[in-house]
């Protein structure tokens, strides 16, 4: 056992990054994950499916794989070079079957009754419980693809304040990241529509995700109470054996990881190369970092914000991204900003203070301000009514972006 103390505030992150299989010719998701941690495997002499610093695993279907650090970083910059290779690795393996890595955070014509196959190596039942209550054949299981952050708390007054801080923020992710405007072949009205999916697909059990945004709770003890028992008695009657009776059940935009104290962050759409996911992961832990640090408004601030008022810009956010305007003024006031405000005024303003820029991130950051989010550049290029063919540009394009890590 890790005699390793808990990490404190902000020493370290965690970063999980999803990614698709898709096959290079149809452009169609192809479930062939396995073979390929089988093969990772087989390059560590068994003793992991992982690339150097990158380890690799699979998700609910057996088309997505997840990349992550193997242990936490210093900061997001620290894991952009081996992702990089670990990303090129994982192509090499599919090569020969004529598939890659496809990025961005929803495939844009996949059908998920039809397409998607669970992950076949299941011992705990999981993720068949999963599809028995919830049936996962649905966009909002089988066809999202986010990259989470995970920072960390070494005790329960850390845990208090960067609760506090990530609550505050969720608002402004969806404006910088995204990704997922088109779904079943159309546009579907949204710049995140993953997001939108990712609201819905618990609602047989409410409680799972909750408002999206978290309630406000400060203490590891009233977490448990307040969000956490109420998940399980509330899944009690569908899942009797308690297989779901764990904290990875909570499916909030943020959640309590107890198990290795750390709070993760889900509402990020995975971008289209690693210098924009993890520029995105510079900027939001950052921006919760100052907010810990009181460098806006006080804790005692942070902590009477309202779950419905932030659920409600989040989902403005989720409608329009950066074009949306920002309808809060107390929200805007917490940045010493007033008047008519978008949200990419917002982080306009942000992202030129100098705790968020990073060199390595400045010409996403960039794009970012001149062209908007990846669902914005994506859209003015292929369109509001795209035909197959151009979807299909759109996927080989990303593809392409992946490979060279390269912003679209």
């Amino acid at each position: 056992m890790s005699t390793q103390p808990p990490f404190g505030l902000f020493e370290v992150c965690g970063v999980e990054i999803e990614y698709m299989v898709i096959d290079r010719a149809s452009k169609n998701v192809r479930s062939l994950v396995e073979p390929v941690l089988d093969r990772l495997e087989a390059d560590n002499d068994g003793s992991g499916a992982f690339t150097g610093e990158i380890e690799w695993s699979n998700e609910l279907v057996a088309h997505v794989a997840e990349a992550k650090c193997r242990v936490p970083v210093p900061e997001a910059a620290a894991m952009l070079h081996p992702l990089c290779k670990a990303v090129a690795r994982v192509n090499e393996i599919l090569d020969p079957l004529d598939a890659c890595l496809m990025p961005s955070a929803a495939h844009p014509w996949m059908d998920p009754a039809a397409d998607a196959m669970l992950w076949p190596k299941d011992p705990e039942g999981i993720y068949a419980e999963y599809d028995r209550i919830f049936g996962c054949n649905t966009h909002g299981w089988t066809n999202l693809q986010s990259v989470h952050i995970n920072l960390p708390f070494a005790d329960a007054d850390e845990f208090g304040r960067l609760h506090a801080a990530i609550r505050v923020v969720l608002p402004l992710i969806p404006a910088l990241a995204a990704a997922s405007p088109y779904l079943d072949g159309a546009f579907t009205g949204l710049m995140d529509a993953r997001m939108e999916e990712y609201r819905i697909n618990s609602l047989k059990i409410p409680s799972m995700t909750g408002r999206v945004i978290p309630e406000p709770v400060f203490t590891p003890a009233e977490y448990r109470t307040e969000i956490l028992e109420r998940i399980y008695r509330e899944t009690e009657p569908f899942d009797p054996k308690g297989i779901l009776h764990d904290e990875w059940a909570n499916a909030r935009g943020a959640i309590a990881r107890f198990d290795r104290n750390a709070i993760e962050i889900r509402v990020i759409d995975s971008q289209e190369c690693p210098t924009a996911d993890l520029g995105i992961v510079h900027a939001v832990t950052q921006l919760v970092r100052l907010l810990v640090e009181e460098r806006f408004v006080s804790q005692k601030e942070l902590r009477q914000w309202d779950t419905e008022k932030l659920r409600e810009l989040l989902f403005c956010a989720v409608r329009n991204a950066e074009q949306e305007i920002v309808a809060e003024p107390e929200y805007l006031a917490l940045f010493g900003l007033s008047g008519k405000k978008t949200f990419h005024d917002v982080w306009g303003y942000l992202l030129e203070l100098p705790e968020l820029r990073h060199p390595l991130f400045d010409d996403f950051y960039r794009r970012y301000l001149n062209y908007g989010p990846l669902a914005r550049r994506l859209t003015a290029r292929y369109g509001l009514k795209p035909e197959r063919k151009k979807l299909a540009e759109m996927i080989e394009a990303l593809c392409a972006c992946l490979k060279s890590n390269e912003l679209f």
